[in-house]
């Protein structure tokens, strides 16, 4: 390790000799022109100091400048801007409304199928299919269920049958009725005395009398019906 610092010590000596040999070769002692070279490249630098000094001095200026003008009150900006008018270029107002324009006039997706459409369609069919399993799944409940009386079709064939006899046995009701109140005011105008007008109140009256007991009849059989069903 010594030996290789002082190899590399003798090398820079070396260098550094054969350099001040050329040097005087060149420039022998005693000549002025090392000076000059010096003197010039002092007086190039202090040229371009100078310069950039100067060019420095010129930018404060201007950025002094600026900052004044743009300091100045805002009165005269604020004059200018009511002084002149608004240009407005009419792609966002509305001619009717006197206005700036809201948004769409009409839905641009109107009358076309979109993907929330679709989207809302199939889970609504999914929410559909997943209730209908759940149903499907769901025990039967043997509590609540209640087997059916064997003759439950045919009294189910005949409430189709008694509907239009019903009708047909309250038209007749209706009509013996109205043919015994007529008998009855007929019978009293023919005898021409003024109990004649009270026995046809009273008919009315047993006719509406009559009529009521029929409904309740009915009323009373279909409880009656009910009653055996449940026992």
């Amino acid at each position: 390790m010594q030996t290789s610092i002082f190899n590399l010590s003798r090398l820079w000596r070396r260098n550094k000799k054969s350099n001040r040999q050329t040097q005087d070769e060149y420039f022998p002692p005693g000549t002025n022109i090392r000076l000059e070279i010096m003197s010039s490249s002092h007086t190039t630098l202090d040229a371009a100091a100078a310069d950039r000094k100067a060019r420095l001095a010129k930018l404060a200026s201007l950025k002094r400048q600026r900052s004044e003008t743009e300091s100045e009150p805002t009165d005269q900006k604020d004059s200018a801007g009511t002084s002149t008018s608004k240009y407005l270029s009419g792609r966002n107002y509305d001619w009717e409304t006197k206005g700036a324009k809201l948004g769409f006039e009409n839905d641009p997706s109107q009358g076309a199928a979109t993907l929330e459409d679709k989207a809302a369609e199939i889970a609504a069919a999914t929410a559909q299919a997943a209730q209908e399993n759940e149903d499907a799944e769901k025990p039967i409940d043997l509590f609540n269920l209640q087997p059916k009386k064997p003759n439950w079709d045919l009294k189910r064939d005949l409430e189709q049958k008694m509907k239009i006899l019903d009708v047909r046995t309250d038209n007749a009701i209706a009509k013996l009725v109205r043919q015994r109140i007529q008998n009855s005011q007929a019978a009293a105008t023919a005898a021409g005395t003024r109990g004649g007008d009270g026995d046809g109140e009273t008919a009315g009256i047993d006719g509406e009398m009559l009529v009521q007991g029929i409904h309740t009849r009915e009323r009373e059989e279909a409880e009656q019906e009910k009653g055996e069903d449940w026992s």
